[in-house]
């Protein structure tokens, strides 16, 4: 009985110790690199995650910023051209909209600025810049999430 418990313990643990990293990568979904959906091209953008919900016109304060967006379930992707220069989540880096402005700015760290209505964070090592930016509402949480490219 004993060896029969110590085997299916054994089992047990195995599995887990299997079957932790799968379940760790199906957790991160659509933004496991939130970073590298910025510059896919709309082909790679449509292979990956197939047809969009939605299409729609975002309206920019001048003509030339008008964007067609895609939006999916766990992300909005901003096209200029025929790649994607800014996506909005509804989580990334560990920060999820409606999480309190503190906790957006203890998961970001001292690289963060804050600028009151938002948080900004500049992230080098890509093939162009990029900016991670948390929008904070009235209340204090988060309400947007965007990474984007500021040269565009």
């Amino acid at each position: 009985m004993v060896i029969i418990n110590m085997r299916r313990g054994l089992y047990l643990l195995l599995l887990f110790f299997f079957a932790l990293p799968l379940w760790a990568q199906e957790q991160s979904g659509a933004a496991g690199d939130p970073f590298s959906l910025v510059g896919m091209k709309v082909a790679e953008l449509i292979e990956r995650f197939g047809a969009p919900m939605a299409v729609y016109a975002a309206r920019g304060n001048e003509v030339w910023q008008d964007d067609v967006v895609f939006r999916y379930d766990s992300a909005d992707f901003y096209i200029v051209k025929d790649r994607v220069w800014q996506v909005k989540l509804a989580a990334a880096l560990g920060i999820n909209s409606g999480d309190p402005k503190q906790a957006a700015l203890l998961v970001l760290g001292a690289k963060a600025q804050d600028n009151g209505d938002h948080l900004l964070m500049s992230v080098a090592g890509k093939d162009w810049p990029l900016v991670f930016r948390v929008n904070v509402n009235n209340a204090g949480r988060v309400a947007a999430i965007f990474i984007y490219r500021p040269d565009y």
